[in-house]
């Protein structure tokens, strides 16, 4: 039977990869825009865990929420890097730092 641990241990595992993959990959946004949304969903499988094995669904309430924001910041962020890929004709982290005031 598949108990808290095994689930905390995979939520610990994704988040372990989406932190290498901010931290490894720091020249292209879209790499980070998809480790952030993986490090989200990582925090979402142990509210989950914790909510299904305390039997309270605040958890799973909050889980909505999260998402929510998620495909909120998704949107935003992938609307603000294609007005940035044809105004400067790149993505990489490196070349943006024209935008600094």
């Amino acid at each position: 039977m598949i108990g808290l641990n095994h689930y905390l241990i995979l939520g610990s595992i994704l988040f372990a990869i989406s932190v290498v993959g901010i931290f490894l990959n720091r020249k292209n946004v879209l790499v980070i825009l998809m480790a952030i949304e993986l490090m989200l969903l990582a925090v979402n499988m142990n509210f989950i865990a914790f909510s299904r094995y305390l039997d309270d669904l605040a958890g799973q309430v909050f889980v909505f929420f999260i998402l929510t924001v998620a495909a909120a910041e998704s949107a935003i962020g992938l609307a603000i890097l294609v007005v940035l890929f044809r105004s400067m004709r790149t993505i990489n982290v490196e070349d943006l730092d024209k935008l600094k005031g």
